[in-house]
């Protein structure tokens, strides 16, 4: 029976290509405790063991699909956040140039 560790890792100033390589090794985390599961549900074990096996299993489960939600509402954070800056520069540069525009009137008398 082989047991994995749970990872964790900062996803503070993550790129979208490190936050996309993350959530695939944690993927890949996921098929394995999901085929330990089945291994285990399937096996041989004393009921008793068969259950704090199962269980902890699906502990590492949860914590790993915690950590996918996780780097992904950073991701969409990190994109509505610069969605948002993009906006904001553009409507100062309107402001500027309605501003400049107004300067420029020539009066003919």
């Amino acid at each position: 029976m082989q047991v994995t560790g749970i990872s964790s890792s900062s996803t503070s100033g993550s790129s979208s290509a490190g936050s996309a390589s993350q959530i695939a090794q944690l993927q890949k985390q996921l098929r394995d405790l999901t085929q330990q599961l089945r291994d285990v549900a399937t096996s041989n074990m004393e009921a008793k063991a068969k259950q704090q096996q199962v269980q902890l299993l699906q502990a590492q489960i949860l914590a790993i699909q915690a950590q996918i939600a996780a780097i992904q509402n950073q991701k969409q954070q990190e994109q509505a956040s610069k969605a948002s800056a993009a906006q904001n520069k553009s409507q100062a540069a309107a402001a500027s140039s309605d501003k400049a525009l107004g300067s420029q009137v020539d009066v003919y008398i």
